[in-house]
C-alpha cells in the first residue's frame, strides 16, 4: 500500500516569488524614476524649443539688417569686416551666401546649396550652467559704426514689437560688438562676453546662463533644472564673407509646471496610465500570492470540519514556492489519509486476528469451568492444547505487530551492505534447514541499507519459501538506474491467481493454522521504504517470484 505517495506536479510556467517581489519593487521604484525622466527630457526639449525660437527670430532679424544696409550703403558688398575663411554657424562650413540673395534689386532665384543654411539647436542641461550674463562695457573707443546705428534706430519699432509678443530680450550689435539696437545698453561693448566673441568670428554661438530674478522663486521650483536660466544665442549677421554684425537674443525657457498645466488633459491620461499600472501590480500580487494562500486556507478548513477529506493540488498556482506549498499540502493530506485509512483497516484485521484466539479460547476455559469433573483426561487435555496453540498464535502476533511497529517507525541509519558477501551468512543458516540458495549474475556492490533490515526481509521471503515446500531459491542481481533489483525464484508452491492481488495485505495468510500471521510482506514492505527501496510480486507462473529494489551506496 502507497504510504507516502507524491502527487505529479501540473507541467506549467511558474515565476519564482522572489521575482515577482523583485519585479513589483524595480517596478515601483521605476515609476518615479521614470516619471523623473521624463520630467528632465520635457525640460531639456522646452529650452531646445526656446533655442529654435530664438533662431528663427534672429535669422529673421538679420535678413531686416541686411535689407536696410543695402538700402542705405552705397556698396553693401564691401560692408562690413572681411572674415578669414568662410562663414561658419554652428560650428560647420557653410558656403558663403551671395550678395544677390539678400539685395531687393535682384530677381534671381539662388540655387539650394547657397540657400538652405539650417541652424540646429544643441543647448542641453546636462551641460553645466554658465553665471549671469556679465555686464556691458562702457568704451571710448572705438566708436559705434554710423551704419549700424541707422539700422539699429530704424529697427527699433520692430525690436519693440516683437519683444511685446515673444518677450525676447534683443540686443543689435555692430561689427565691432558695440550695442546699437535694443531698450537697454545702446552704445556699450560687449564684445568681451564668450558667446558674442565667438559670433564676431563667425560662429553661431548659444549658451544657458543664471537668470538674474528679483523674486525668490516658489519651493516647488527646486525640482526643476530650467527653472531660473536664460537661454542667449549670438548669431552673426553674414554677407558674403564679411561680418556686419551680431543679433544677440535671450529669453527665459516656458515654465515646466506652467506648461504641464497648459497640457493637463495629458497628464491626467498619464496618471490614469500610472493608476492603472498600479491597479495591476495589486491585482498580480493578489493573484500569484494571496489568492493561492487564500484558497489553500479554505481547503484546510474544510478538511478539519470533516467536509473534504483530501487538499486538492491549487490549479494555477502562478509561483514556484506556492505550487511547492499547495503540493506539499495535497501529498501531506493524501498521506494522512491513507495512514487513517491504513489505521482503520489495520484496526479491524487486528481486532479480528486477536478476537478468533480469544473467543477459542474462552470456549475452551467455560467448558472446562463447567464440565472439568466430568471430562476425562484426554479431553481436558485436548482443551488445554487448544488454549497453547492460541496462546501462542497471540503471543506471535504480538510479536510481529511490534515489528511492523519498529518498522513503520524505523529511521534509516548510514550503514552499509556488502553484496553478495552478506548472502553467504545468510545461506548457511538455511543450508541447515533444506533451503539451497544459489546466487546468479549479481555484481559486487555496498546497498545502502542496515545489514539487520535487509537480514529481515530476506528471512521472510526464505521461510515463506520453506512453508510452501520450496528446497530452492536463485537469486539473481541486475544494477539498474542507482538500485540493485534482486528476482528471488523459489521451486514451492507457487500463489495462484487469486490470491496474488491479496498478496500484499497485512493479515493475509494461506498458513494461519500453522501460525501464519500475514505480516511478514508487510514489514519487509515498510523496511523497504524507509531505505528508498521497494518489493513486489514477480511474474513467474512456477513457484514463488519477489523483485526487490535495493538503493545502492
Amino acid at each position: 500500500m502507497l504510504i507516502n505517495a507524491q502527487l505529479p506536479l501540473p507541467r506549467r510556467i511558474r515565476f519564482s516569488l522572489r521575482s515577482i517581489l523583485l519585479i513589483m519593487m524595480l517596478t515601483l521604484l521605476l515609476l518615479p524614476l521614470a516619471g523623473l525622466y521624463f520630467f528632465r527630457i520635457y525640460e531639456n526639449e522646452l529650452v531646445r524649443q526656446t533655442e529654435l525660437e530664438l533662431i528663427s527670430q534672429s535669422a529673421v532679424l538679420a535678413a531686416n539688417y541686411r535689407q536696410i544696409i543695402s538700402f542705405i550703403h552705397p556698396n553693401p558688398k564691401t560692408y562690413g569686416y572681411l572674415t578669414p575663411d568662410s562663414p561658419l554657424i554652428g560650428g560647420k562650413m557653410i558656403p558663403a551666401v551671395p550678395s544677390k540673395v539678400y539685395a531687393s534689386t535682384s530677381r534671381q532665384t539662388p540655387t539650394p546649396e547657397a540657400y538652405y543654411t539650417p541652424i540646429t539647436p544643441e543647448l542641453d542641461l546636462v551641460r553645466p550652467i554658465l553665471p549671469p550674463r556679465p555686464p556691458a562695457w562702457a568704451l571710448s573707443q572705438p566708436l559705434p559704426d554710423p551704419y549700424a546705428l541707422k539700422v539699429g534706430k530704424a529697427m527699433q519699432s520692430v525690436i519693440q514689437n516683437t519683444q511685446q509678443v515673444t518677450l525676447v530680450g534683443v540686443r543689435i550689435l555692430d561689427m565691432n560688438g558695440l550695442v546699437v539696437g535694443g531698450r537697454e545698453e545702446n552704445r556699450l561693448s560687449m564684445a568681451h562676453i564668450p558667446e558674442i566673441k565667438q559670433a564676431l568670428s563667425g560662429y553661431y554661438a548659444s549658451t544657458i546662463r543664471q537668470r538674474r530674478s528679483d523674486e525668490p522663486s516658489p519651493p516647488l521650483y527646486s525640482i526643476s533644472r530650467g527653472t531660473n536660466i536664460r537661454v542667449f544665442t549670438a548669431f552673426p549677421i553674414m554677407e558674403g564673407q564679411r561680418l556686419q554684425g551680431v543679433i544677440y537674443l535671450s529669453r527665459t525657457p516656458k515654465n515646466i509646471l506652467k506648461h504641464l498645466y497648459t497640457v493637463q488633459d495629458k497628464l491626467y491620461m498619464v496618471t490614469a496610465l500610472l493608476l492603472a499600472i498600479a491597479i495591476f501590480l495589486v491585482v498580480f500580487v493578489s493573484s500569484s500570492i494571496s489568492r493561492p494562500i487564500r484558497e489553500l486556507i479554505h481547503q484546510t478548513q474544510l478538511v478539519a470540519k470533516g467536509e473534504q477529506t483530501k487538499i486538492a493540488p491549487i490549479k494555477h498556482p502562478v509561483t514556484y514556492e506556492i505550487a511547492q506549498l499547495s503540493d506539499s499540502f495535497a501529498s501531506m493530506s493524501h498521506t494522512l489519509a491513507e495512514r487513517s485509512d491504513y489505521i482503520r483497516r489495520f484496526a479491524t484485521h487486528v481486532s479480528h486476528e486477536f478476537k478468533t484466539p480469544l473467543t477459542s479460547m474462552q470456549g475452551a476455559l467455560e467448558l472446562l469451568q463447567e464440565h472439568f469433573d466430568a471430562m476425562t483426561p484426554e479431553r481436558r487435555q485436548h482443551f488445554l492444547d487448544n488454549l497453547l496453540s492460541d496462546t501462542q498464535r497471540l503471543k506471535n502476533l504480538v510479536n510481529r505487530l511490534l515489528e511492523l511497529a519498529r518498522a513503520d517507525a524505523l529511521e534509516p541509519s548510514t550503514q552499509t551492505t556488502p553484496w553478495p558477501d552478506f548472502l553467504q551468512t545468510v545461506k548457511n543458516r538455511y543450508q541447515e534447514r533444506g533451503l539451497s540458495l544459489e546466487l546468479l549474475e549479481s555484481p559486487n556492490v555496498e546497498l545502502a541499507i542496515a545489514p539487520d533490515a535487509l537480514e529481515t526481509v530476506l528471512c521472510n521471503l526464505f521461510d515463506n519459501s520453506l512453508s510452501h515446500g520450496a528446497t530452492k531459491v536463485v537469486i539473481r542481481g541486475q544494477p539498474i538506474h542507482h538500485q540493485l533489483q534482486l528476482q528471488v525464484h523459489d521451486n514451492g508452491e507457487g500463489i495462484s491467481a487469486a490470491n496474488r492481488e491479496r498478496i500484499f495485505t497485512p493479515f493475509f495468510t494461506t498458513r494461519r493454522n500453522t501460525g501464519g500471521t500475514g505480516l511478514g510482506l508487510e514489514i519487509s514492505l515498510s523496511l523497504l521504504k524507509a531505505y528508498n527501496g521497494h518489493i513486489q510480486l514477480g511474474s513467474a507462473t512456477e513457484g514463488a517470484e519477489f523483485l526487490l529494489h535495493l538503493p545502492l551506496a
